[in-house]
């Protein structure tokens, strides 16, 4: 299910103005954490946003957000990553309403079981697998095409410290954060003569679901929060950054 929400001439003259004025962005876990914050900055700097994560009423309350503040219409996606034959229709769903795709922003993660690898539900290692991993090459496979058409395509995905850390304990979601990263640079290598640029951030400690679930004990307000680490996906998505294959870190 898709569903549009109202605009307004207002809006459409305000959002001319920001940086990413006019530019189509898909985001995905855009209900909560980085990915509501993501819409919210993106919207404010002028995207049409195509917003998609699993809950419609959780999706609605964003776009709410996004409206009360001035922000354009959205185009809601109701949809499970795990879903990857409804993920390769996207890309023709997506064409057919715009024409092209500027901005994929690859933000959906699941942490999965923080336990020794040779206790790790094998159900577990692969639900982290495919929303981590395999989710993101279904939809640079189903998108590509869209992001070659745009003038200057941008793909943003969400890495993790703990892909290169070799913490114990985070067996699934390390390995799925890994191979997420050399999946990336390899796309970014392929589209290196193109205009398409791909790369990913590496947020850091944050205030999200997800952290919350790995450092139960946590206090929400010693670590960064979502809103704070958005300037460098705004760059990364604007036609100006010609970046490419780069992992970038975001320092606390």
């Amino acid at each position: 299910m898709i569903k549009d929400t109202a605009n307004s001439e207002y809006v459409a003259e305000r959002r001319s103005e920001g940086q990413l004025a006019g530019r189509v962005a898909l985001i995905t876990g855009a209900s909560r954490g980085l990915g509501a914050a993501l819409a919210r900055r993106f919207a404010h700097e002028g995207a049409q946003l195509v917003l998609l994560a699993r809950t419609v009423g959780a999706l609605e309350e964003v776009d709410d957000e996004i409206r009360a503040s001035g922000g354009r219409q959205a185009l809601l996606v109701p949809h499970d990553l795990r879903d990857f034959d409804a993920l390769d229709q996207l890309g023709a769903s997506l064409h057919q309403r715009y024409g092209k795709l500027d901005v994929l922003v690859g933000n959906a993660g699941h942490l999965g079981s923080l336990s020794p690898i040779g206790h790790t539900d094998p159900k577990v290692w692969a639900e982290t697998l495919d929303v981590n991993l395999t989710a993101n090459f279904r939809l640079l496979r189903s998108l590509d095409p869209l992001l070659r058409l745009s003038d200057a395509g941008r793909a943003i995905f969400v890495g993790a410290e703990e892909a290169r850390a070799s913490k114990a304990y985070w067996g699934p979601y390390a390995a799925s954060k890994a191979a997420l990263e050399s999946l990336v640079l390899t796309y970014a290598a392929e589209i290196e003569r193109t205009t398409v640029r791909a790369n990913l951030i590496c947020p850091g400690p944050m205030a999200t679901k997800l952290r919350a679930q790995a450092f139960p004990g946590e206090k929400p307000d010693t670590v960064l929060q979502p809103d704070d680490v958005t300037d460098r996906f705004v760059e990364l998505a604007s036609q100006q950054n010609l970046l490419n294959g780069q992992r970038i870190v975001v320092a606390n």
